[in-house]
């Protein structure tokens, strides 16, 4: 009965794929980036199924004119299921629309302190991921993360993060973690780097490694750090080792063994 099911779903995907798939020579171009630069031709491939699948169920807007073809699609696709390529895919179920601004956009919303004031935080993005919600993303950002030789961060694996961090039911930079890992040690490792990125920023300590807009909140620390993982994943380990090791044991991939380590980490 396993057997059966197994090629019935192996059926299945082939069928999807064929129908469906990215096409060979679009994908082929974007796995020249330098983001997926020594994925196997196992994770490769399994890549394109995912993001296969991504573009034909998300719901996909332009906005303000922004251009938005399989070409647009595959990209940001290709780079929303890198952290899930070792993962269940399910955990990128559950939300439905992207939605893909020419630029920064200008959004508003209000920002609850420990007190329970309300604030406004106008401003602009460059992305945003919504609880059961869209997808948000700046097309000129990502054109200019992907079309750099070593791209430092991505917003869409930011955001991405966001999404599975919010497996919970709110981004709070616990995400749904696996078995075998240990909820106290990711809570001990990742809360004393926050508070003490926090503090620096907090004293005006010009110099640390992690952006700083890290230390706006726990969600946006697990956001920025799970950027610097799959794009400076040399240089995370170089600073941060603990770090790097919780992120690897959760998002099950080792980015170090495939991307060149640059002459400075």
């Amino acid at each position: 009965m396993l057997n059966f099911l197994r090629r019935w779903r192996h059926w299945r995907r082939q069928r999807f794929l064929q129908r469906h798939g990215i096409e060979h020579a679009l994908w082929a171009e974007h796995m020249r980036r330098p983001l997926f630069a020594g994925l196997s031709a196992v994770e490769r491939a399994r890549l394109r199924e995912l993001a296969s699948v991504f573009v034909y169920k998300k719901h996909w807007q332009a906005k303000e004119a922004q251009p938005l073809t399989l070409w647009h699609q595959a990209l940001i696709a290709a780079q929303a299921c890198l952290p899930v390529l070792h993962l269940d895919e399910r955990r990128l179920r559950g939300w439905h629309d992207v939605i893909v601004y020419p630029a920064p956009f200008w959004a508003e919303h209000e920002q609850v302190d420990e007190a329970g004031v309300v604030t406004d935080q106008p401003g602009w993005l460059e992305g945003e991921a919504w609880l059961d919600g869209p997808l948000v993303l700046d097309w000129r950002t990502i054109e200019q993360e992907t079309s750099t030789t070593h791209p430092h961060r991505s917003v869409i694996v930011h955001e991405i993060a966001h999404k599975l961090d919010m497996g919970n039911g709110r981004a709070n930079g616990m995400p749904p973690l696996h078995p075998e890992q240990s909820r106290p040690d990711w809570t001990r490792i990742f809360s004393r780097h926050y508070e003490h990125l926090h503090e620096q920023v907090e004293q005006g300590v010009g110099h640390h490694f992690l952006d700083a807009y890290a230390a706006t909140e726990p969600a946006e620390f697990f956001a920025v750090v799970s950027e610097y993982f799959f794009c400076q994943p040399h240089a995370l380990h170089q600073h941060h080792p603990d770090l790097y090791a919780q992120l690897q044991h959760f998002y099950r991939q080792d980015p170090r063994h495939r991307l060149p380590k640059p002459l400075r980490a």
